[in-house]
C-alpha cells in the first residue's frame, strides 16, 4: 500500500482555538490536484527548484530556493495574485508548504481554491497560568512524505501525532506524543527522514524533561525516544547534581524543527534551556541544555553534541538547529554546522558521523557576559556578574529574547552569506527566586525586564560573508512596528528566505528601510517564513500574515518604555507574483 503523510503542527492553544463541531470540511477535489504526486525519499533530498516540501525547503535548513525569475531587476512589479483567510487570528510561524503546485491547506498554488481543510479540537488540558506563559499558538509547517493521496499527520499542541487520509481529511491513526496535563506540548514542524517522522517535545518552562522521538510512517508506532536530559547512569548525567531529581524537571525542550544529513544519516536538533531557569539551583554543566545534538536517526542514540552555555542561566535556550554548509579553515574545507545563536555568538562547528567539534565563535551583537572562549573547546569564560542567581540580579546583554530568537537565518551558496533576523542592543535584568516544581505550572523562578542599550536601533539585519571574516551590519533597520508588511530586499531582517538573484525576503513590523527592493502591507504583522514555488512554470512567493506569540512579548516589553502603536491580529496566506 502507498502510504501518504502531509504532517502539519499547531500549538495546542492554537488547536484550541478551532472550531470542534467541524473536524474536517470536505470540499470537491479540483481536476488539477490529481494526481497528487509523491513526495519520495528521493524528493525530500533532491526536491525540485519549483517545490518547497519542508520548513526551510532542503535538510539542511539553508531557506534558499534556486528559482530566479523574480529578480533585482523585476521585483518591484510583484503583486498578490490571491490572498486567503486562515481563520485563526494569530501566531503564523510556518512558511506555506507547496508539492507540485499545491498548498499544505490543499490550495492550488495558483488560485488560491481552498480543496481541502481538516480540524482536530485540542483537549488543552494545561491550567490557565501554564497556558498564558508561553504555551504559543504559533502555527508552525508540515513535512511531506509520500503524499499521493492516502494519509497526511497533524501533531497539534496537545502532544499527538494524527495522520489524515490526504483526500478526505479524515483520521488514519493517532499516536500520543506526550502527557498535555504534565506541560508537555510541541512547537515544531515534523522532520521526516528514512520512513520515520521526528518530533521534539516543548515545555522547557513548565518542568518537563524534553525529549525527540520518531514515529513509524505507516502506523504511528513510537520506534524510538531520545531524551535531552540524561537519567542518572546515562553518558551526561555526571553533569547534573549528583543523588537529586533535578533532572526528571531539567527542560532541554526542542522548539524548532532539526536539520538533517542523509550522508550521515544524522539529525541535527537545538535544546532550550534547563528548569528552573537559574543554574544555582541545578549546579553543574546540565547537558544536554542549550546545545545542538546530533541523533542516528535509526537508533535515537546521541553520536555528538556541542554545549553553548554551560550551566545555562539567561534563557538562552539554543532551539535552532544549525545549518549544514561546508567552509574552509586555512586551506582545509571543513564539513560546518554554523549556528546563529540566542547568547548573540555565532557559532562555526564541525560535523562528523559522530562527534561535533569546535572551530570558532565570534559575536554578532553586542555581547558582555563572555569574557572569551576556550581556542579548543569553545567553552565560554562567563563574567559572573552577569549571571543571574536566585536572589541575586544581573544586567547583561543580548536580551533572554536572545541576539537572535527562533526565527531562522537564511544562506545562499550564489553569494556564500549568510542573513541573520539580529535583535541588536537589547539587553535584560534578570533576577532568580526559589520555585517549586508543580506539573503543568510555570517553572522559571525568574523574574526580567528588557532594555535598549545606548539608546541604538534595536533590530538589525546582519550578513557574514563566505569567507566567515567579520563583516558589518549590512541593512540597519529601527523597529518602530508601525507598519506591517512583506518586502524583499538585499540584506534581510525576520524570517528569511534567500533566492538565486541575491533577493531576501523577509517580513516584520517596521518603519525605517534601506536598500529595499520592494515592500506590500498585509493585514497583520508577519512571523512567518515566507516560501516561493513555480505553478505552470511562473514563480510564485508565498507567506503567512498573523503576528503573536514571542514577537507580541517583544513588543509588550518595549511597549512599556516608550508607547508604540499596537500591530493588528489577523490571519491570512499572501501569495505575490510579478504581473
Amino acid at each position: 500500500m502507498r502510504v501518504g503523510l502531509l504532517a502539519l503542527i499547531l500549538s495546542a492553544a492554537a488547536a484550541a482555538q478551532q472550531r470542534p463541531d467541524s473536524p474536517v470540511l470536505p470540499l470537491p477535489l479540483p481536476p488539477g490536484l490529481q494526481p497528487y504526486k509523491l513526495v519520495t525519499a528521493d524528493r525530500l533530498k533532491q526536491p525540485e527548484d519549483g517545490d518547497w516540501l519542508m520548513i526551510r525547503r532542503t535538510y539542511n535548513g539553508w531557506g534558499y530556493s534556486p528559482l530566479d525569475q523574480i529578480t533585482t531587476s523585476n521585483v518591484a512589479g510583484l503583486q498578490p495574485a490571491w490572498v486567503f483567510a486562515t481563520g485563526v487570528t494569530n501566531g503564523h510561524e510556518a512558511p506555506p508548504i507547496v508539492n507540485n503546485g499545491d498548498h499544505v491547506r490543499r490550495h492550488p498554488g495558483q488560485s488560491g481554491a481552498r480543496a481541502r481543510r481538516a480540524q482536530r479540537r485540542s483537549p488543552l488540558a494545561l491550567p490557565p497560568a501554564a497556558a498564558g506563559r508561553r504555551h504559543p499558538p504559533a502555527r508552525r509547517p508540515a513535512a511531506a512524505w509520500r503524499c499521493s493521496a492516502t494519509r497526511c499527520s497533524s501533531p497539534p499542541g496537545d502532544a499527538v501525532l494524527v495522520a489524515l487520509d490526504a483526500k478526505t481529511g479524515k483520521e488514519v491513526w493517532t499516536t500520543k506524543v506526550a502527557d498535555n496535563k504534565a506541560g508537555y506540548y510541541m512547537s515544531v514542524a515534523p522532520l521526516v527522514a528514512e520512513r520515520k517522522v521526528l518530533v521534539g517535545a516543548s515545555g522547557g518552562e513548565l518542568g518537563v524533561r524534553g525529549f525527540v522521538a520518531a514515529f513509524d510512517v505507516e502506523n504511528g508506532k513510537e520506534l524510538w525516544k531520545t531524551h535531552t536530559v540524561p537519567a542518572p547512569g546515562e553518558p551526561g548525567s555526571e553533569t547534573w547534581p549528583k543523588g537529586g531529581d533535578q533532572w526528571k524537571t531539567g527542560g532541554g525542550s526542542v522548539w524548532v524543527t532539526g536539520n538533517y544529513d542523509p550522508e550521515t544519516n544524522l539529525a541535527f536538533w537545538g535544546t532550550g534551556n534547563g528548569g528552573p531557569w537559574m543554574g544555582d539551583q541545578r549546579p553543574g554543566d546540565n547537558l544536554y541544555t542549550s546545545s545542538t545534538i546530533a541523533i542516528d536517526v535509526a537508533t535515537g542514540k546521541i553520536k555528538g553534541h556541542f554545549q553553548y552555555d554551560p550551566n545555562e542561566s539567561w534563557d538562552w535556550d539554543e532551539v535552532s538547529p544549525p545549518i549544514l554548509v561546508d567552509y574552509t579553515r586555512n586551506g582545509r574545507t571543513i564539513k560546518g554546522l554554523i549556528d546563529v545563536a540566542r547568547d548573540g555568538y555565532l557559532w562555526f562547528l564541525e560535523r562528523s558521523d559522530g562527534p561535533i567539534r569546535f572551530v570558532e565563535g565570534k559575536p554578532y551583537v553586542k555581547q558582555n557576559v563572555f569574557k572569551s572562549l576556550d581556542p579548543k573547546t569553545g567553552r565560554p569564560e562567563v563574567d559572573a556578574a552577569r549571571q543571574p542567581g536566585t536572589g541575586k540580579e544581573a544586567q547583561f546583554c543580548p536580551s533572554h529574547w536572545g541576539g537572535k530568537n527562533w526565527p531562522p537565518i537564511a544562506f545562499s551558496p550564489k553569494t556564500r552569506m549568510i542573513y541573520i533576523p539580529a535583535n541588536e542592543n537589547l539587553c535584560a535584568t534578570m533576577t532568580g527566586r526559589p520555585v517549586t516544581y508543580t506539573a503543568g505550572r510555570v517553572f522559571t523562578g525568574a523574574t526580567s525586564s528588557i532594555a535598549r542599550s545606548n539608546r541604538a536601533p534595536i533590530t538589525s539585519a546582519k550578513c557574514r560573508r563566505g569567507t566567515w571574516t567579520p563583516a558589518s551590519a549590512c541593512g540597519r533597520r529601527r523597529s518602530r512596528h508601525r507598519r506591517t508588511g512583506v518586502r524583499c530586499s538585499r540584506p534581510a531582517a525576520g524570517s528569511s528566505s534567500a533566492a538565486a538573484p541575491t533577493i531576501v525576503c523577509s517580513a516584520r513590523s517596521m518603519r525605517r528601510r534601506r536598500n529595499r527592493l520592494w515592500e506590500f502591507p498585509t493585514n497583520s504583522g508577519i512571523i512567518g517564513q515566507p516560501s516561493s514555488f513555480t505553478v505552470d512554470g511562473k514563480q510564485y512567493i508565498a507567506v503567512q500574515s498573523g503576528w503573536g506569540i514571542d514577537a507580541r512579548g517583544m513588543q509588550s516589553a518595549l511597549s512599556r518604555q516608550r508607547a508604540m502603536p499596537d500591530v493588528p491580529e489577523g490571519g491570512a496566506v499572501w501569495v505575490f507574483a510579478v504581473k
